[in-house]
């Protein structure tokens, strides 16, 4: 059930309860099924789901007879395509995955962006996106689908204040938005920079601080 300051905030109770999201609403499982509350605990429709999820950008991903789709804030559905996945709304688009295992984005009302398909794709940051290509190598795309960039790499993370994780076949550094090295070193794992430093593992397994140039400030 829900709480406030220690109190439950309707007499109400339920097999699993995830979060409230705006606009106020809640996924929720009792007997008969999976659904979508208010924060007086009304339900928001009368159909029941296998699983619901949180509300992002408006829209929440349900699961209907092992079907992924996005409903919105009405419990209306939001788009006819049905997928094996779906992800969360971020940016206004969404991460699926359809029947042939295969990845690609969706605006927010559930049109694809772009025409290619990807082995994996990630959430979208800053208008930014990871993607997998089918030759295995890891890029940059934007909100259109365009690379960014004309680099690719073993494996990658997402910008954070202009600067991403990456790895080639030497192991993993950090670089810009060109996909561009920083600095030349190279380490067995590397965290994003927080304030200017990261944490960074070596390939000895010593853990230290580096700054925005791959210089060592101390061990951990």
């Amino acid at each position: 059930h829900f709480t406030f300051n220690g109190k439950p905030i309707f007499d109400k109770t339920f097999i699993e309860v995830l979060k409230f999201h705006s606009p106020g609403l809640a996924p929720v499982k009792d007997n008969s099924g999976a659904y979508h509350i208010d924060t007086r605990g009304n339900e928001l429709y009368l159909k029941r789901y296998s699983r619901t999820f949180g509300f992002y950008c408006n829209r929440a991903s349900v699961i209907d007879n092992n079907l992924w789709y996005h409903i919105n804030e009405k419990g209306d559905r939001v788009y006819s395509d049905s997928y094996l996945w779906t992800g969360n709304y971020q940016e206004n688009l969404c991460t699926v995955r359809n029947a042939e295992n295969q990845y690609y984005h969706i605006d927010i009302n559930g049109k694809r962006i772009y025409a290619d398909n990807y082995i994996y794709a990630g959430d979208y940051k800053d208008g930014i996106a990871c993607v997998k290509s089918q030759d295995g190598f890891y890029r940059h795309i934007d909100n259109k689908g365009k690379f960014i960039n004309n680099k690719s790499f073993l494996d990658l993370g997402i910008f954070h204040k202009n600067i991403a994780t990456a790895k080639d076949r030497n192991g993993w550094f950090h670089i810009d938005k060109q996909g561009n090295e920083i600095y030349k070193n190279r380490y067995l794992t590397v965290e994003p920079f927080y304030n200017g430093f990261a944490l960074v593992s070596t390939f000895e397994n010593e853990k230290i601080i580096i700054d925005e140039k791959g210089r060592k400030i101390l061990t951990v």
